[in-house]
């Protein structure tokens, strides 16, 4: 059930799914989507956690204010939201731009954070040229513009062809971002440079990456590795960006092992 609490001049709509008394995790979405991408991850999750799944800035239910944003605007948004729920601190996961989000949690709100799952994300996002003509588009033509690109680079080819119905549901939510929440997240990655910014980081991670991820490569989850200390990271077989509905069983127990690793020593 959604709920919503207004938090640094924005509605923020969130959900909980677990017991009461189980520590948070917080899922954080990649742009274009909503808080419906976690469910295939929740039920992996809520025996043990308190989950709290919420739809960052300007997509899903979640209000929307004119940009420009920034990644640390957004994470700023996710310090807000846990104070405002009571919740002292939180397991912190997310995907793409949730784990851009995610990074900026870690470096700048530690005390915040129990652990970090930085999943098919980066720490810096070239070309410029690509965002230039992907907001070009949404100007011209809308979110349906970008719809069939995005599911290309999101998935491998055969996972659109068996899946129809994973796809059709991501199709909904890619179609449900308001253009103007799209072009403020957009432009917030597009500006991101927080590479130098991983050195702050000091809370458990895990890493975990798509192979075919074209969006936020291998390499480029290499770089948060080798810089982020004590770091661990996975790459997941036969799966592009959105890794956590192509190969949800492995997704899913890679984070959970690290999740009650980490939560055993707490």
């Amino acid at each position: 059930m959604s709920s919503t609490v207004t938090i640094n001049g924005v509605s923020i709509a969130y959900r909980f799914d677990g017991p009461e008394n189980g520590r948070v995790v917080l899922l954080s979405n990649s742009l274009m989507s909503n808080y419906d991408m976690w469910d295939l991850t929740v039920p992996a999750l809520s025996d043990r956690y308190r989950v709290l799944r919420y739809d960052t800035r300007g997509h899903g239910r979640s209000g929307v204010t004119p940009g420009p944003y920034s990644i640390d605007m957004l994470a700023d948004d996710v310090s807000a939201l846990l104070k405002a729920l009571n919740i002292k601190a939180a397991h912190i996961a997310g995907l793409s731009m949730g784990g851009m989000i995610a990074q900026q949690m870690g470096a700048r709100y530690p005390d915040q954070v129990l652990s970090l799952g930085l999943c098919d994300t980066a720490s810096e996002m070239p070309p410029r040229q690509t965002w230039a003509e992907r907001l070009a588009i949404a100007e011209k033509e809308g979110i349906p513009g970008l719809a069939d690109g995005t599911i290309k680079r999101w998935f491998t080819a055969g996972f659109v062809e068996r899946a129809p119905k994973e796809i059709e549901k991501v199709r909904k939510f890619i179609l449900g971002t308001p253009v103007t929440g799209y072009i403020g997240c957009a432009s917030a990655v597009r500006d991101m440079a927080q590479t130098t910014m991983l050195l702050k980081i000091k809370s458990p991670t895990l890493i975990m990456t798509g192979r075919y991820d074209p969006a936020c490569t291998v390499d480029q989850s290499t770089v948060l590795h080798r810089i982020i200390e004590g770091s661990e990271m996975v790459v997941i077989e036969d799966a592009a960006h959105l890794s956590n509905i192509e190969q949800p069983q492995f997704f899913n127990q890679t984070l959970r092992n690290f999740l009650d690793r980490v939560d055993d020593q707490l």
